[in-house]
């Protein structure tokens, strides 16, 4: 049953609504009645709507809520995704319009920064990558080259302006855009082409979108060019948890809806169902120090719970020693699942004396933020090839596949080849085909082309007929890469591992029916490695800032000194509020208990540095904490557990 403002939020369709979501009120069951409201009362049909979230896990998961909610094929043809992959939606649809051929390519990170190490001859890797995120960073400002360009002002902005518009020849040449082109172009369409803006608009009737104040300014824009002025849409969000700005997010958005729409309807949820009373003051009371342009206070009809645990600790490996003892204590003493645990933490660093103690406890434990499925190098070969498969003009994916494995085909093979393609005006693999080409190279480099040119022809056969994931199992065996990867690999187990990863990618394309590579590739470029699902029951260390969006019954948020909770940077820069957000984000995580814990002293540059206690401590109200040795009844109780739980040990151990 829905309680009252939940209620208010699924019954107004008409015009413009911002529900302020606070942590644990139920969005994602709002959303959710609100699909079936809209569908259920004849206001619009499902494949009208189009609930829009920030990642794949919340898009599936939001999709499984919907098929239990609404039964039989009421909800058939509903649109609930990623603004990402909504975007890649508009790019195929009206390619034409945006100068793309029908099968343009995505590059990824690492081919942006391939392509921007080209145009940039000579410089530093480090001096790479910042150009690459200042580009990054115009294109989620929804600029065109162009006005990148009138916007610079600075030096640095007018280099990073050239760049821009000079890889954008170059992916206009390839016949591919980036992950950030996925929102910019669709938003450069939307505002100035009518035909397609009223196509689109007519698509969708009803707009939602999850986690509005994680949107950058060019999806903000992708919300209004969608919108229109009848502005039939529910943005959720909450403002105390925006805290991505260091990726583009700006909280401002929630903000700016209220000025560009006057008629803006605003609803709060306030009532938590995740945490004790007790965690929600703690949480009401640091957040309430942050300016609010719709304040808000989280409660709970749940009972107050235990109070929050504040521990000094000597040093990292004390700290972590700490908590791997209390998680075993509690899992043993309470019959706890390791599952309901969760270690969290500012940085990625601080994770490795809490994997050295709790391995030495035998706590099985998952370390969020690992390498990405996609990420890993052999996957990321698979997927070059089956780029270069489904669009033969993808420059960069011939240049890995070519490569991958190696064929004697050096760099300066490699660019006299690109030099002669560019004479003949055609792409790498169709000029890697060309025997008046070939006689111009080696011959030994000639015949290493021939070989690869024979293989992409009998896979491009093969593609018409082979299911796609026994495609990527004939790629995977035909192209060499399980070859080579048994011949880097230097023991069995590793390249176990290596070689599952490649059937694992088949295994994604399985089900897949009348699609051709081009399209599944595509799909694949919106996919992260928080799509491969939850890990079993095992401890969950990860950073604050992976933790959105989920909750245990027992949190411990470790490394709370000052400079690092606060970041050093953050104190510097005077950006403490995002830095407060971002530990409300964690204090709202624990449903039952708490611990927040600091060291006193660390090791930098091989000496000793004294830590101050994050001032974050002194926002907390002291009546929801207990110190160390400041409730002498509280510690006596607990040792009292302790000890029973010792005894009964002993005495299992002894069969009495």
């Amino acid at each position: 049953m829905l309680n009252p403002q939940q209620s208010a939020a699924v019954l107004h369709c008409d015009g413009p609504l911002l529900v302020l979501a606070g942590a644990g009120s139920g969005k994602t069951r709002v959303i959710v009645e609100k699909i079936a409201h809209l569908i259920a009362s004849g206001r619009y049909p499902a494949k009208r709507i189009a609930a829009i979230t920030f990642t794949n896990k919340a898009a599936k998961e939001m999709r499984e809520r919907v098929g239990k909610r609404i039964r039989g094929d009421a909800a058939d043809g509903l649109t609930i995704c990623t603004f990402h992959a909504l975007g890649l939606k508009i790019l195929q649809i009206d390619h034409a319009k945006l100068g793309l051929r029908r099968g343009f390519s995505i590059f990824d990170s690492d081919d942006t920064l391939a392509q921007l190490k080209d145009l940039m001859p000579g410089a530093k890797p480090d001096a790479v990558q910042a150009m690459q995120s200042l580009v990054s960073n115009i294109k989620n400002a929804g600029l065109s080259p162009e006005q990148a360009a009138e916007a610079a002002r600075s030096a640095r902005e007018h280099e990073a302006a050239s760049l821009y518009a000079r890889y954008q020849e170059r992916l206009a040449a390839f016949n591919a855009v980036d992950f950030d082109d996925l929102i910019r172009l669709p938003v450069q369409l939307l505002e100035t082409d009518e035909d397609a803006i009223a196509g689109w608009r007519e698509r969708i009737g009803y707009l939602l979108v999850d986690e509005c104040q994680d949107t950058n300014d060019a999806q903000y824009r992708l919300l209004k060019a969608l919108a229109g002025p009848k502005a039939n849409f529910t943005c959720v969000g909450d403002d105390d948890q925006s805290i991505y700005a260091w990726r583009g997010a700006n909280p401002e958005n929630l903000t700016q809806l209220g000025r560009d729409y006057p008629n803006l309807v605003v609803v709060k949820l306030e009532q938590n169902y995740r945490c004790s009373n007790r965690v929600l003051r703690a949480a009401n009371a640091l957040i309430a120090n942050n300016p609010h342009e719709h304040p808000k206070t989280l409660w709970s009809a749940q009972a107050d719970g235990e109070r929050i645990r504040i521990w000094e600790c000597r040093d990292a490996a004390h700290e972590a020693e700490r908590v791997a003892g209390e998680i075993h204590f509690i899992a043993t003493a309470r019959k706890v699942e390791w599952g309901e645990f969760c270690i969290l933490f500012r940085g990625n660093h601080q994770s490795r004396a809490l994997e050295k103690a709790l391995q030495l406890l035998r706590i099985p434990y998952h370390l969020s933020g690992g390498t990405a499925f996609l990420d890993r190098g052999e996957v990321k070969d698979a997927l070059a090839w089956l780029r270069m498969l489904a669009n033969p003009e993808d420059d960069s994916a011939f240049l890995r596949a070519v490569q991958s494995p190696g064929r004697g085909i050096g760099a300066a093979s490699l660019a006299k080849l690109a030099e002669m393609a560019r004479h003949a005006q055609l792409p790498l693999s169709r000029a890697a085909e060309s025997m008046g080409l070939l006689k111009q190279l080696q011959p030994r480099v000639a015949n290493a082309l021939g070989g690869f040119t024979d293989i992409v022809r009998g896979l491009r056969r093969d593609a018409a007929h082979l299911a796609p994931a026994d495609l990527v199992r004939a790629l995977n065996e035909r192209s060499g890469l399980v070859a080579m990867l048994r011949e880097q690999c230097k023991s069995d187990e590793l390249f176990r591992i290596r070689r599952g990863n490649l059937d694992e990618l088949a295994d994604w394309f399985d089900g897949a029916r009348g699609t051709g590579p081009g399209e599944l590739a595509a799909q694949l470029a919106l996919l992260s490695h928080a799509d491969k699902g939850e890990p079993g029951n095992q401890v969950r260390l990860m950073s604050l800032h992976a933790a959105k969006g989920l909750e245990f019954r027992y949190v411990f948020i470790v490394g709370m000194d000052d400079n690092t909770l606060p970041h050093e940077a953050s104190i510097d820069e005077g950006r403490l509020d995002e830095e407060r957000r971002l530990l409300y984000v964690g204090i709202t995580r624990a449903k039952e208990q708490l611990w927040l814990s600091y060291p006193r002293e660390s090791q930098r540059w091989g000496a000793k540095l004294r830590l101050a206690p994050s001032r974050f401590f002194d926002e907390l109200p002291a009546a929801e904490l207990q110190r160390d040795g400041a409730d002498p009844v509280a510690d006596a109780a607990r040792k009292a557990e302790r000890a029973n739980v010792g005894f009964a040990s002993i005495r299992a151990l002894l069969g009495d």
